[in-house]
C-alpha cells in the first residue's frame, strides 16, 4: 500500500497563563496509506481531537514531522508553507467531517455540498453537478433541495460527508462523526465511510469513542493519555 500521510514523534502541550504547560500528546506516530480507513478510539480528553487538528494543519505541533504524499508539511517546529498556502492545501487535499455537521442552515443539501468547489473555482454549474452525483451516491436523491432543518440527523451527516468529498480529497478527517446519531445510524455511517474509502481510494482517519464501530476500519488505534497504541484484539 502506498503511504499517503505520516506523522512522526508529534508532541503538543497547551500553556495557561501563569501555569506550567499541560502536555496533551507525547511523541505520537501515525501513518495512513492511500485508500486506508484508520480509526482512533479513546476516552474524552485523551488527545484524539488534538491529534486530528494537527494532522489537518489546523493547529501547530510543538515538535515532530508530518509528511503528506512524500513531502514534509511540518518539521523542526515549523510548517513548510505559509498559512495561505496551508489553507489552499487543506481545500485541495483534505476533507473534514465533524460531530456537529456545520451545514449552512439557509442553503439546501445540494448547495451545501457544492460550496467547497464553488469557493475554489468560482464555477457554480459544475460544482452543483458533482454535488448532485455525490448526494445520489450517498442515497440522498430525494433530499437535494431540502434545508438542513428538514433532514434527519443521519441525512445531515451524509450531506457533511458528501461535502468533505467534494474536492476529491486524498484524506478525510472525521471527529466523532456519529456522536449525535443513534446506534443503527451510527453503524450505517461507519459502513458507508468504509465503502467510500475503497470506492474513491480516499483515506479516512476517524476519531471515535465507540470501539464497536471502530472495528469496521482497516486499522484501529487506541489513544490513552496522549499516547497511541494498536487496539487490543
Amino acid at each position: 500500500m502506498k503511504m499517503l500521510m505520516e506523522a512522526r514523534d508529534i508532541s503538543k502541550s497547551y500553556a495557561l497563563p501563569g501555569k506550567a504547560p499541560i502536555p496533551i500528546l507525547h511523541s505520537v506516530s501515525l501513518e495512513a496509506g492511500e485508500g486506508e480507513m484508520v480509526t482512533i478510539i479513546g476516552s474524552s480528553g485523551s488527545g484524539k481531537t488534538t491529534l486530528l487538528n494537527l494532522l489537518g494543519t489546523l493547529d501547530t505541533p510543538d515538535s515532530g514531522t508530518i509528511t503528506f504524499e512524500g513531502e514534509r508539511l511540518f518539521h523542526n517546529g515549523r510548517y513548510s508553507q505559509k498559512q495561505k498556502e496551508l489553507a489552499a492545501f487543506r481545500n485541495r487535499k483534505i476533507g473534514f467531517v465533524f460531530q456537529f455537521h456545520h451545514l449552512l442552515s439557509d442553503f439546501t443539501a445540494l448547495e451545501n455540498v457544492a460550496m467547497p468547489e464553488y469557493i475554489a473555482t468560482g464555477r457554480l454549474k459544475p460544482a452543483k453537478t458533482r454535488a448532485e452525483e455525490l448526494l445520489l451516491e450517498l442515497g440522498l436523491s430525494e433530499r437535494l433541495h431540502h434545508l438542513p432543518s428538514e433532514l434527519s440527523g443521519g441525512e445531515q451527516q451524509r450531506v457533511a460527508i458528501a461535502r468533505a468529498l467534494m474536492n476529491r480529497p486524498k484524506l478525510v478527517l472525521a471527529d466523532e462523526p456519529s456522536g449525535n446519531l443513534d446506534s443503527r445510524n451510527s453503524h450505517l455511517l461507519y459502513e458507508l465511510m468504509a465503502s467510500l474509502s475503497k470506492e474513491h481510494q480516499t483515506s479516512f482517519i476517524i476519531v471515535t469513542h465507540n470501539e464497536e464501530y471502530a472495528r469496521v476500519a482497516d486499522r484501529c488505534l487506541n489513544m490513552e493519555s496522549g499516547h497511541l497504541y494498536p487496539c487490543t484484539p
